[in-house]
């Protein structure tokens, strides 16, 4: 995003724009602007595509995150050092004070799940999943998301193409009741491979102070619900890609199941990321919400504990829950063990929900499907039963 058009975004009045704006194709730049916030976030999205260092080929029995050349302790690594640099970091949105509210922030992208979109030529709805990952992620506050911006970065612009990948961006904003308030386009030549693209995405909330969910009020006995996912999502690809090269199987094949329902590889592997803003909304102002976990990359076990208190955890119920056959397929070729998938991939449930015994039940009824999937405990970590 060019200099120029970020500062004018920052420094804007606050009365609404006159329409939303959109950089000319220039070269590549960044910028960081200094702020205070309140809070931070800085969630652990490695996205690689390379051979990694496992101890052994990928193809061997139990394939791996790490060896599919994604290595999540690194990142928590990399995490635990930036917390020295800027204090606070580590919610799943960034909360900076603005008057009785929070401006809530989250950015991300949609790792190498690209990939089979440039061999799928589904392009119309990435934009959805870029979308999510912010959105879904600001919500765990309980921000009503405000505005999206993008960035969109090729070696040479092909004009219908990213009309495509920013059609499937506004249908996101639809779904979550916010608007594409400005984005970046970066023709930058020679950098990536002809008809491939990068995508980022930023998302801004807000929040009374008064209303924000921060998982403070979190105690022992309070339960998970799960609210269900539409299949992978936007993480865990660099295992899901290596999964599909050894099943041997193509894109247009039919995914192996037993539901009697037909659905070829790629359409179950790039099934848009669920949108849970309007339905986590509505179920926050009900009341009994104490806590959120946007499911993502860590899965379960890296990211539920991010929102208790210190010295609680959870307890999960495996079975609880229905198991898309996406996840079957991928953990019976790959050989995956049940820990690594439940650390990798969402596994059928997309968003977590940390609420009081005496709403469980009302909330389970009000949002289904919905799951009652394990419940809160004294000691950190997850424990799977």
């Amino acid at each position: 995003m060019g200099a120029g058009r970020l500062l004018h975004l920052v420094r804007a009045p606050a009365a609404a724009p006159a329409g939303p704006l959109r950089g000319h194709p220039q070269p590549h730049s960044r910028v960081r602007l200094p702020a205070t916030p309140a809070a931070g976030m800085r969630r652990v999205a490695v996205s690689c595509s390379g051979s990694g260092s496992g101890s052994g080929p990928a193809d061997e029995e139990g394939m791996t995150y790490k060896g599919a050349g994604v290595d999540i302790d690194a990142g928590t690594e990399l995490v635990r050092r930036i917390r020295k640099l800027a204090p606070g970091i580590g919610g799943f949105g960034g909360l900076y004070p603005h008057g009785d509210e929070y401006l809530v922030a989250g950015t991300d992208g949609v790792g190498t799940k690209l990939k089979l979109a440039f061999e799928t030529g589904i392009h119309d709805t990435i934009g959805i999943d870029l979308v999510a990952m912010s959105v879904n992620d600001i919500v765990t506050s309980g921000a009503k998301p405000l505005f999206f911006l993008d960035y969109y970065a090729t070696s040479k612009l092909d004009v219908d193409l990213a009309e495509k990948v920013i059609k499937g961006i506004v249908d996101g904003c639809q779904q979550s009741n916010c608007i594409l308030l400005g984005g970046e386009t970066a023709e930058m030549p020679d950098f990536y491979k002809e008809g491939e693209y990068d995508l980022s995405g930023f998302a801004v909330g807000a929040v009374k102070k008064d209303k924000v969910i921060d998982g403070k009020s979190i105690v022992e006995g309070d339960v998970l619900i799960g609210l269900p996912s539409s299949g992978v999502h936007s993480n865990g690809f660099s295992l899901a890609r290596r999964v599909l090269d050894k099943s041997g199987l193509s894109l247009t094949d039919p995914l192996p199941r037993n539901d009697g329902v037909t659905t070829t590889v790629g359409e179950a592997l790039m099934a848009p990321t669920v949108i849970y803003v309007k339905q986590v909304l509505d179920i926050i102002s009900k009341g009994g919400v104490k806590g959120l976990a946007h499911i993502t990359g860590g899965g379960f076990t890296d990211n539920i504990p991010r929102v208790f208190p210190k010295g609680l955890g959870a307890k999960i119920v495996t079975g609880s829950w229905q198991v898309l056959p996406v996840f079957e397929w991928l953990q019976q070729v790959g050989k995956i063990e049940d820990a690594e998938m439940l650390r990798t991939f969402n596994m059928g449930v997309g968003m977590v929900l940390v609420v009081s015994k005496d709403a469980a039940d009302r909330i389970l009824e009000e949002s289904s499907p919905a799951y009652r999937i394990g419940e809160v405990i004294q000691g950190e970590g997850v424990q799977y039963i």
